[in-house]
Order: structure tokens, then sequence, then C-alpha cells
């Protein structure tokens, strides 16, 4: 499989790039960075340490996704929702790791996905997807009497809050009760806020250092916590995931999934993605 990886600069490229070349099945066919980027020009082999490739990054994405199988993409909204309608042009799969879209940047991805697989998904990680399962059966077991708070911790770069990954927790949870997400999100908390509403689904957000990626989700009540929780230590894990996402693309129709599908862990009978997280 013919793969390309756009933002191929960017941390999760270089990985992305590396685990190209490390996994049986797939090649590099190409890769591109933002426009005015440093990395133009050079070797994305040389810059994920894994010695030359003979390829350069280029900033124009659509010449390389035109010969693609699978697009693998960590870069930005913008950038994604351009990358998924030259995706859909050519025919190209698109495995989306981008967070902090917009319902509006979501619905670019649907629009895709009638023409090429698309797998989205906030987080790439296969332990993240059993933790949000565990999370979704939690919440319908134990009920509202039971406070969801949801907490993370990530490196001082990233620039969305809550992570992609807290607010894909969050809507498992949200599912899991079987409310709409955003009826009941708190992710601010400043001043006098008074008592916590019962149901509401609270947001702690935490930044600083190197730390790659740390998620709890605390079931509190009277008398007892339940912690579930996942601390990721090396960005490989996504990116072995994403590889392995886009590898699962090959010969599937077109349509949205996401890890649960990739690791056949989807639940048929309940909608995961519904109308109203799409639309708020």
């Amino acid at each position: 499989m013919n793969i390309v990886v756009v933002g191929a600069d960017g941390r999760m490229g270089r990985m992305l790039v590396a685990e190209i070349a490390a996994t049986e099945g797939c090649r590099l066919s190409g890769a591109t960075d933002r426009e005015g980027s440093p990395a133009i020009g050079q070797d994305p082999g040389v810059l994920a340490g894994i010695g030359e490739t003979g390829l350069k990054i280029i900033e124009d994405p659509a010449p390389v996704i035109a010969q693609a199988d699978a697009v693998i993409d960590f870069t930005s909204p913008a950038a994604t929702v351009n990358h998924a309608r030259l995706c859909a042009q050519a025919g190209a799969a698109l495995v989306a790791g981008t967070t902090g879209m917009s319902h509006s940047d979501e619905e670019a991805l649907y629009l895709a996905a009638r023409h090429i697989p698309v797998v989205y998904a906030a987080n790439y990680s296969v332990g993240i997807t059993l933790l949000t399962n565990l999370v979704q059966k939690a919440a319908a077991t134990l009920g509202d009497d039971y406070d969801i708070e949801v907490l993370e911790m990530h490196h001082r770069h990233k620039v969305d809050a809550p992570s992609g990954t807290a607010l894909a927790l969050g809507k498992a949870a949200a599912r899991g009760r079987k409310v709409n997400h955003d009826a009941v999100k708190q992710a601010v908390r400043d001043g006098h806020t008074g008592a916590r509403p019962k149901g509401e689904i609270g947001y702690a957000t935490l930044r600083g250092g190197d730390v790659v990626g740390e998620h709890d989700v605390i079931f509190a009540a009277e008398g007892e916590r339940l912690i579930l929780g996942h601390k990721a230590s090396a960005r490989r894990v996504f990116a072995a995931g994403a590889v392995r996402a886009a590898l699962w693309t090959k010969g599937k129709h077109p349509g949205v999934y996401d890890m649960n599908d990739v690791l056949g862990l989807k639940d048929h009978e309940a909608e995961v993605i519904t109308e109203a997280e799409r639309h708020g």
C-alpha cells in the first residue's frame, strides 16, 4: 500500500514516517508539510532518523495524494478539510487524527466519506480504544448517581483543550447514559460556580512539560470512586495504530469508520456517532 504522510515534519509526522518504514505491507510514497516549512525539500526519512528514503517533502499535497492508496493526516483542521477533499477526488483512503475539529470541519470528512473510506479518531492507541468502550459500559451501568469527571494532561505545546481524546471519552460516557453530550458538558469552572449539577460531565485540563498524553475518567459517588485511565509514554503507539488503520482501509467501502471498526470491536447495534454529536 502506498501511503502519504501530510505534516511529515511534525512530531507525529516523523513518527509515522518511521512506522511506515518498519511495517510490512506498506511504503511511504509521498510526504508534505505546510507552506514555508524549513523541511520542504528535505528527505522525510532523514528527518525521522531512519535514513534516506529517496523522497523529498513538498508543499503541494495534490500530486502525491493523486498517487496514494491512503493518506495519514495529523495536521490542523483547515489542512485536514483540504486533504479530505483531495483524497475524495483521488480515491485515496484518509486516516485522520487531527483534533480541534469543528462540526463544519467534521462535515467535510462525511462528504469525503461518500466516495472513500475515512477513519476518523481522536486517538489511535489500542489502549484508548478499549478504554473508550469501558467508559461507555461503566456510564451505562453506574447511572447518574455517579459524577463523571474527565482529567487529561498533555505537553506544553498542545494547542487545543480539552484534548480530542478527552472529548471522545466524555462522549462515550454520554452515549452510555443516552444523553446529548453537548447538553451536559462542562469544560470551564471559575469563580463561584455553585453546586455541581447532577448528570454533568466535567473536564479538567493540565498542560506542562513533555507529557505525551494522560487521561483519567473518574466516576465519583457517595462512598466510592471508580477511576479508568490510560497513560501514553511514547507517540509510537499512536503512529502504529494509524498505520494499522491505513492498511485496514484496503478494500473497504466508502464511509466513516473509527478504531472500533479497525480492531473489530464495533457494537453494530449502537449508533457510534450520533446526529446530536455531529451537529451539536
